[in-house]
């Protein structure tokens, strides 16, 4: 959900971002609703594996949380990270709100004049079991930005799978954009 909150950030304070940095994450955009992303998502999931949903507004309606268990984790967040991170991570888990359908439009609603303004670069790790690398390239084709960069060999956690290939990157970003 970074993505989406970096996204929301750029709508509401377009003039105080020199670049945003998009590191293996949804991009929404005016023309890109998150429904759309997350209805591709879901069409090219492979498995949702030991995910558990929560119903707080009852089972008729549509889950309200998400709490990754540990195969996921294991499988597909962290599966190139250092032992002890999974492990952490396993134990510090906790649910991930979701928002029902509903209200999406209306709290991620992006516009050309803010959101379409800003300069974007996306990071691309090519090992990421969550966002797949096909469906981060499908988002840049869908909605481009000024850079696409790549870290290779790195899973969803990049920062904790190849903490000095990003931040080497992180560095070029900032010279080339600040």
């Amino acid at each position: 959900m970074g993505g989406v909150i970096i996204s929301l950030a750029i709508e509401k304070f377009p003039q105080k971002i020199a670049v945003a940095v998009f590191l293996t994450a949804f991009t929404p955009a005016p023309h890109l609703p998150i429904r759309t992303m997350a209805e591709e998502y879901n069409r090219r999931l492979d498995s949702t594996m030991d995910i558990q949903h929560g119903f707080e507004n009852g089972e008729d309606k549509p889950p309200t949380s998400l709490l990754f268990g540990p195969k996921f984790l294991s499988t597909k967040l962290y599966q190139l990270s250092p032992p002890e991170d999974l492990a952490l991570a396993t134990f510090l888990v906790r649910p991930i709100a979701l928002f029902a359908d509903a209200n999406l439009s209306e709290v991620i609603a992006l516009t050309d004049e803010n959101y379409g303004a800003a300069r974007r670069v996306y990071i691309i790790s090519d090992k990421d079991n969550v966002i797949k690398e096909d469906l981060q390239r499908w988002m840049i084709e869908k909605n481009p930005v000024e850079e696409v960069e790549e870290i290779y060999d790195s899973d969803h956690m990049v920062m904790l799978s190849r903490p000095l290939e990003l931040c080497s990157c992180l560095e070029r970003i900032a010279g080339k954009f600040a």
